[in-house]
């Protein structure tokens, strides 16, 4: 009789056991996924004279990083480049303390390319709201194509993809990247 308490006894410490090992891999592995996800955040906010502000995500995927933006405050049914700019840096009421288009030297060596810091144009509507996301192939979230620490700006006006680094206009909103 005390053998099968005993027998009792270790089953319940053993499936205690289980129980607890299978919560750690659970919690395991949910940390394994989220602590792997790059991720970095702009709110932008209106520079002198504008009304532009809103959010900008940026996540690391394998082909790439996915810039999610939603703006408002922008021209109604207007085009306006989003771009990421070389410094961190939305001091000045202008934008323009951000400096240049993001361009790593590999970049600056192809004619005609598009920078890695030109994310494109994005669409305002009727309501002055921009919302989507672009897949920016050549950006990263770190190494020598990270967009960590710099910032994210939306232009008065749409980007030539012949040529981004002749600019789009003023800047409309400013955010660092985070």
């Amino acid at each position: 009789m005390k053998q099968r308490h005993h027998g009792v006894h270790a089953g319940r410490v053993q499936c205690a056991l289980l129980a607890a090992a299978a919560l750690g891999l659970l919690a395991g592995c949910t940390s394994f996924s989220s602590s792997h996800e790059k991720r970095a955040d702009a709110q932008l906010q209106p520079t002198v004279g504008s009304q532009a502000r809103g959010a900008v995500t940026f996540v690391e995927r394998p082909d790439g990083v996915q810039v999610t933006y939603n703006l408002a405050g922008l021209p109604p049914n207007s085009d306006h480049a989003l771009q990421v700019h070389e410094r961190g840096d939305c001091n000045a009421g202008d934008g323009s303390s951000a400096g240049q288009v993001f361009a790593p030297a590999a970049d600056r060596l192809r004619a005609g390319a598009r920078v890695a810091g030109d994310l494109g144009n994005i669409h305002a509507d009727a309501n002055g709201v921009a919302a989507g996301f672009i897949v920016a192939p050549d950006l990263a979230l770190d190494g020598v194509r990270s967009a960590m620490n710099r910032a994210a700006l939306v232009h008065r006006e749409a980007s030539d993809p012949a040529f981004p680094q002749h600019g789009a206009g003023p800047a409309l909103a400013c955010g660092v990247i985070r």
